[in-house]
């Protein structure tokens, strides 16, 4: 979900972006005009982040994919180990796209077998000479969610795609942290990156440019060309995070998670996939029902009130509600008063 106001803004520059006379769909990638917003977002980053000239940000195409490619084929040589922990789907998948290239990766942790129904130790004895350990923060099929990240030996590279500014966390203690814009940073087909700069030392050189973090940063994010529209978005998304506040936004979450947690734990026909309090999602509410015809019902009361996408990832079924940070809690207490009808 995008905000109201991010949504309004965006539309006058497909019109006319900044009374220029072209829209924003058509700015040149080359253009001043394009290099400003581009300057301003990863200005923005580093506010946000608490982050230094220590990191580099990137803003690149593609998805979580990508960077799963992208983080062994830049950091594992043929002799290196990275370990991975597994904590859902995109975790695994993440994983899965290191050991194709390198077969000393390994898994360290994992919940694959109670179905990811809570999150996986990070409390570990980390092998030796290790490259870099790799988490995703956000489970979002699963409902899990890391709120605390300890103090490792090695750097931490961390898929934070679907939860990045939804609480406050110290950015700097990672080598490497990521984000796809479609959850709380815009919309779909741009790719944040930030890298600090010391583990960006330790880069393979034998890839292929198109593949590099550091020659995309050599050519200033233009070695392919980048999503102007949607790095624009991002950039209304980062105006408006920081109008918010992080503080904010954060209690706002916890808030609209602990409404809808609560309704569905005291009704006994909402089953929740993670048990543990401490594991679950800020983001991503995952449940079933115990009832059939009830499901149905439940369904039919939510499109009533235009309440719509909530079906649970394909993998897995059920429901999954996200609380994006643009969610309102309006919007959370429409859905527990569906739920205390059920």
């Amino acid at each position: 979900m995008l905000p109201p106001e991010v949504l309004h803004e965006f539309s006058k520059s497909v019109i006319n972006y900044k009374k220029t006379g072209y829209s924003i769909l058509e700015l040149p990638h080359r253009s001043t005009a394009f290099m400003d917003i581009m300057a301003e977002c990863t200005a923005l980053v580093k506010e946000l982040c608490r982050i230094g000239d220590d990191f580099e940000v990137l803003w690149m195409q593609g998805g979580g994919r990508a960077q799963f490619g992208m983080v062994p084929m830049n950091f594992l040589g043929p002799n290196d180990v990275a370990g991975y922990i597994d904590s859902g789907h995109w975790a695994a998948e993440a994983a899965a796209y290191a050991m194709m290239l390198n077969k000393n990766t390994s898994v360290l942790s994992s919940t694959k077998a109670i179905n990811y129904c809570e999150l996986p130790s990070i409390n570990l004895k980390l092998p030796a000479k290790l490259k870099y350990l790799h988490l995703t923060t956000n489970n979002t099929i699963y409902g899990t969610q890391f709120s605390t990240i300890p103090d490792f030996k090695v750097p931490v590279v961390a898929d934070m795609s679907s939860d990045i500014f939804s609480v406050q966390r110290d950015y700097s203690k990672f080598g490497l942290f990521y984000a796809v814009a479609q959850k709380n940073l815009g919309t779909p087909g741009t790719t944040m990156v930030a890298v600090r700069k010391d583990f960006l030392a330790n880069q393979q050189t034998y890839i292929a440019p198109a593949f590099s973090y550091t020659k995309h940063l050599q050519a200033g994010n233009l070695l392919n060309t980048p999503n102007v529209s949607g790095i624009y978005v991002t950039l209304l998304m980062l105006r408006w995070t920081k109008q918010q506040g992080l503080a904010a936004i954060e209690k706002n979450n916890r808030e609209k998670a602990a409404l809808l947690y609560n309704a569905i734990d005291a009704n006994k026909t909402f089953v929740p996939h993670v048990k543990k309090t401490s594991d679950r999602s800020l983001m991503n509410v995952c449940f079933t029902m115990n009832n059939k015809d009830a499901e149905a019902r439940f369904v039919k009361l939510c499109e009533q009130e235009q309440i719509v996408g909530i079906e649970g990832h394909r993998s897995v079924g059920g429901f999954r509600v996200s609380l994006y940070n643009a969610v309102t809690t309006d919007h959370v207490k429409t859905l527990v008063e569906i739920i205390e009808k059920i």
